[in-house]
């Protein structure tokens, strides 16, 4: 059979082979993170410009640790972004601004109520934390952060609430 012929019968067959892309398996999402920035003060709390007032449960937990006692708490930003499997994640909390920045990944696979991140903190373009973690939803991980506008910076990290995650 000369070769013409033998592409011509090939060709054909081939085509007709579903195309089978495969999926990249550390695109796959484990779960969901929240980051959230906590503007902490014992002055005036109208200082930040931001008139959200945080859960009692969440300011009893914030006034439960010592570095973290204020008289007055404001939520900031927040945002909400998929744990994948084998890549690192950037949460931008504070919106278009990168003065903010919390970069997590997946150290183990997470469970229904609590992963295992290895954690970054970048403030102004510069890391200053680094650290793994185990959050849940009702423990995530605080960090105290820089002095600003007369009160203190609060970076909080933990899972969303199932029912938010992908799992």
């Amino acid at each position: 059979m000369n070769r013409r012929r033998w592409i011509a019968l090939v060709l054909p067959c081939l085509m007709a082979l579903p195309v089978c892309a495969q999926e990249d398996p550390g695109k796959q999402a484990l779960g969901t993170v929240n980051v959230r920035v906590y503007y902490a003060t014992n002055g005036d709390p109208d200082a930040s410009k931001s008139k959200k007032q945080l859960p009692a449960a969440v300011v009893k937990r914030l006034r439960s640790e010592s570095k973290l006692k204020f008289a007055s708490y404001r939520e900031l930003g927040a945002d909400t972004r998929p744990l994948f499997r084998s890549y690192e994640n950037w949460a931008q909390p504070l919106g278009a601004s990168d003065e903010v920045l919390v970069r997590f990944e997946a150290q183990t696979r997470p469970t229904a109520t609590s992963a295992r991140l290895g954690i970054e903190l970048w403030l102004s373009r510069k890391k200053v934390l680094k650290t793994e973690a185990t959050v849940t939803t009702e423990k995530p991980l605080y960090v105290l952060g820089p002095k600003w506008r007369g009160g203190q910076l609060i970076v909080s990290v933990g899972l969303a609430p199932k029912e938010k995650r992908g799992s």
